[in-house]
């Protein structure tokens, strides 16, 4: 149904904009995803810049389900507020870290004046140009012919035109669109594959849609392929910094994509850029007033999420393996081939997840009290980009999740087994025996025996008074966990955890793991191992850093 058309943007408008811009990325999805060539070949851009817009939609939805059903509304800055805050949590990829800047941008000048109701076409023009410029700000290393560049010929074109927002709104679409056909001119890597930008071709269906929300009119399709096809169109992921592009195309570039949240205040995150800058390449930083998105490619995984951890508080992490074999020119394969074989694992610290991903595994990182839904789950097996995946969820309370997540995928047509690990230390038993190269069910079946062959513990700290299999604890009592039942309560960490070691190596073992939390006392590592070697003759320990997981320590006997 046609929208009503709408000369002001006040806070309904920005409920409709998200609406029809949810839409249409929607309906553009596997288009955007399809057309992509710089610089990474991960075939998701259309998806990201899709779950970013849902999840700005879907805070401006709480924000009017907050007043009801009555005659109140929310104020324009508390929607546009809502909607650029939405879409910094909800970020996916460099296009979706873009984009949510882009949307920053616009609140900004859109909540200037908190009182107002309503800005009229030239409050439009400011917040276009702001979200353009506040875009290529977040970049570290710009590039043109990206979305970077559609942006600021949106915000050119706007400020050229008079009249309402509606006027406003079609001249930044037709800007948009002129940039977008041009962009393969500007990009060698573009003009080979015969495609316009993937980043700037779903912007222009976020500007189309505004234009909609104020007129009621449908805009034209917007350009895909602008230039003579001379290669051949790979699917990665558009990026607006360099990486640099040619490089990248030619040798191939960093092994990760790192993405994660960030508590952190300006003088931090200044220092924050500079360092991550030294590691990789496809930098973007986004946010402000204590919390921030950050994105980069990196090789070394851990070093970006440490960076992240001196820095403040980072969460919600996610660490991408782009697989030794993903092209990045189209050279290297043919179009939209997915890799063979991915493994997919939940992981409860930082450092765990630079290990997994290390292994060449996707990770999704699960922080206490905040365990992944199904749909983080299936969005991560999608971004393995793999015919057959492997998915580990490394924890008992997780097993439900992740079965609903790999029934949804398997009708996605990607094969997916499930191996049912109940601790990160039996995960990186699987993962130590995983052979891509095997048949299927023959790796499954071997990554399997594997964990089921691995005892696995922790040491806690109680929360609060409660009945245990060992009896009754107090608050702030050291438990061990063996197998998932509490079997030592003790005052000492070091010391419980020693009995919990002794008792896991009564029954043998050949190699113990020690996966470390920060908050551990800094010795309960080296007396464990110093047990190790002067009690069990022939048994080995590797002992990891495991950041921020929640247990205080994990532990692992094979």
């Amino acid at each position: 149904m046609a929208q009503e058309p709408q000369t002001f943007f006040d806070a309904l408008a920005v409920r409709t904009w998200c609406g029809l811009a949810l839409g249409a990325l929607g309906r553009a999805r596997e288009e955007i995803d399809a057309i992509n060539v710089y610089p990474v070949a991960d075939g998701d851009t259309g998806t990201n810049l899709y779950l970013t817009l849902e999840s700005a939609a879907t805070a401006v939805e709480a924000v009017f389900a907050g007043y009801g059903t009555g005659c109140a509304e929310p104020s324009l800055a508390d929607a546009v507020r809502a909607m650029a805050h939405g879409a910094l949590i909800g970020a996916r990829g460099n296009s979706g870290t873009i984009l949510a800047q882009l949307l920053r941008g616009m609140a900004q000048v859109l909540a200037g004046d908190g009182d107002a109701s309503h800005v009229d076409g030239p409050g439009l023009r400011r917040a276009l140009r702001r979200a353009a410029d506040s875009a290529r700000q977040a970049v570290a290393h710009p590039v043109e012919g990206t979305v970077l560049t559609v942006a600021s010929a949106a915000a050119d074109a706007a400020e050229g035109a008079g009249g309402d927002c509606g006027t406003v709104a079609r001249a930044a679409y037709e800007g948009a669109r002129a940039a977008l056909a041009a962009t393969p001119g500007q990009l060698a890597v573009l003009e080979r594959a015969g495609v316009v930008d993937a980043g700037g071709r779903g912007l222009v269906a976020v500007l189309g849609a505004l234009v909609e929300a104020f007129t009621g009119e449908a805009v034209r399709d917007a350009p895909i392929r602008e230039v003579p096809s001379r290669g051949t169109a790979t699917d990665g992921g558009t990026a607006a910094g360099r990486c640099p592009a040619e490089a990248e195309a030619e040798t191939g570039g960093p092994a990760f994509e790192v993405i994660y949240l960030l508590e952190a205040d300006d003088a931090a995150v200044a220092r924050l850029r500079t360092r991550l800058d030294a590691l990789g390449d496809c930098l973007v930083v986004v946010g402000g007033d204590g919390l921030w998105n950050v994105h980069v490619h990196v090789d070394d995984a851990g070093a970006a999420v440490e960076a992240g951890v001196d820095a403040g508080r980072p969460y919600r992490i996610r660490i991408t393996h782009f697989g030794a074999g993903d092209a990045r020119s189209g050279r290297e394969r043919p179009p939209r081939e997915r890799a063979q074989r991915a493994v997919v694992a939940v992981v409860p610290g930082e450092g765990l997840a630079g290990l997994y991903a290390g292994a060449g595994a996707t990770t999704v990182l699960a922080r206490p009290g905040e365990p992944p839904a199904s749909g983080e789950l299936v969005q991560a097996v999608r971004r393995a980009h793999a015919r057959e995946v492997v998915l580990l969820p490394n924890d008992a309370e997780l097993r439900h999740t992740a079965a609903a997540a790999a029934e949804q995928a398997r009708t996605e047509g990607i094969r997916v087994a499930l191996i049912p690990t109940r601790s990160a230390v039996q995960g990186i038993a699987a993962l130590a025996v995983h052979e891509p190269e095997r048949r299927f069910d023959e790796d499954v079946v071997q990554m399997t025996s594997a964990a089921g062959a691995t005892r696995y513990a922790e040491v806690v700290v109680a929360e609060h008074q409660s009945w245990t299999t060992a009896g009754i604890c107090q608050a702030g009592d050291v438990l061990g966990l063996i197998d998932g039942d509490v079997a030592v309560i003790g005052a000492d960490v070091t010391a419980t955890a020693r009995t919990v070691l002794d008792r896991m190596l009564q029954a043998g073992g050949e190699l113990v793991t020690l996966v470390v939390g920060d908050e551990a006392p800094g010795e309960v590592a080296t007396h464990l191992e110093s047990r190790v070697r002067d009690t069990y003759l022939a048994v080995d320990t590797v002992v990891y850093r495991g950041g921020r997981q929640g247990a205080l320590l994990l532990i692992g006997v094979e």
